[in-house]
């Protein structure tokens, strides 16, 4: 008689929108197959935002978060036995690139050349608006001083072409395409660790997946979660053939083609999803520059934030067959 084998059955809260490329590693994970031969049954909860994720988090409803830091100091978990833990990093900055329009090259050539244009924005209070005023402040500078201009995601892409706006801040993998079609060139880059480093002048980390301190999984489960994540970005950064066809449509519509955002993201993720507490501490101030955060927040210190052990066993434990 057969063995019946049983998976652990995980609930993890992904930041929307299901096009993100930020937390593609989860869906390609999913897809491929990486969750259950590690014996875990993942169930992928797409919430609205990277706010939705961190509240399912506080609410119990996921057991992890695929969020942002911001977002899981800001409305994840209040309560000191429930501090959130940092258990894989997928990101060091917001992948977008602050662009100025080839119409305007002449006019703005850094930062200090930026009060009084007009900066295009996908949406109000979009993730990298933190960054992007945390890096105004450090040049003396602030958001009050220019225009901001909303227009959506395809829009800004066409205020960019026209030079309706001196400078938009661009995700991927449309920054790239307009850099690389010379309707825009890079001020500001955040697309890879390496680049945000650079422009920020530390490490920092921006997506990651957390857990409730007081519903922490098991540690094993944690680490065999990280070898399924960890083998999703090598396959991206592979090429992906192929894992378009198994991804969930939502994951691979958008308005640039799939094929550009998977090559995008190659080198978008933190080398071996590790995060150590320098990063956390630097992006707290980063954080902390932007907007105060709530009086009610409870902040736990950067070394009790992470735990990156169950990856540290990923990387020398082999993977499940």
């Amino acid at each position: 008689m057969l063995g019946v084998i049983l998976l652990q059955a995980l609930t993890v809260a992904v930041s929307g929108p299901a096009t993100s490329l930020e937390y593609l590693p989860l869906r390609v994970a999913h897809a491929e197959g990486y969750f259950a031969r590690e014996g875990l049954d993942v169930t992928l909860k797409t919430t609205r935002g990277e706010p939705g994720a961190a509240e399912a988090l506080t609410q119990g409803q996921a057991d992890l978060a695929a969020t942002s830091l911001e977002a899981v100091l800001r409305f994840g978990p209040r309560l000191a036995g429930q501090a959130p833990r940092l258990v894989f990093g997928l990101t060091a900055a917001p992948p977008v690139v602050l662009v100025v329009a080839d119409a305007h090259r002449t006019i703005v050539r850094s930062l200090d050349d930026l009060p009084g244009t007009r900066i295009g924005v996908s949406t109000p209070g979009a993730p990298e608006q933190a960054w992007f005023a945390w890096l105004l402040a450090r040049s003396g500078l602030s958001v009050a001083q220019m225009w901001m201009i909303s227009r959506g995601e395809r829009g800004i892409i066409h205020a960019v072409e026209t030079g309706d706006v001196h400078a938009a801040l661009v995700q991927e993998p449309a920054a790239s395409r307009l850099i690389a079609d010379g309707r825009a060139w890079p001020l500001v880059d955040l697309r890879t660790p390496l680049a945000a480093r650079q422009a920020v002048g530390v490490s920092t980390v921006n997506a990651a997946v957390f857990v409730r301190g007081d519903r922490r999984p098991r540690d094993r489960d944690l680490t065999a979660f990280a070898r399924a994540i960890l083998a999703a970005e090598r396959r991206i950064a592979e090429g992906g053939d192929g894992v378009a066809g198994k991804l969930p449509a939502a994951v691979t519509a958008g308005t640039e083609p799939f094929d550009a955002r998977l090559a995008a993201s190659r080198e978008m993720y933190l080398a071996q999803g590790m995060v150590s507490v320098e990063q956390v501490r630097e992006t707290l101030t980063l954080i902390r520059a932007h907007l105060p955060l709530p009086v009610t927040a409870r902040v736990p210190r950067p070394e009790d934030l992470v735990h990156i052990d169950p990856v540290r066993r990923a990387l020398i434990q082999p993977a499940a067959r």
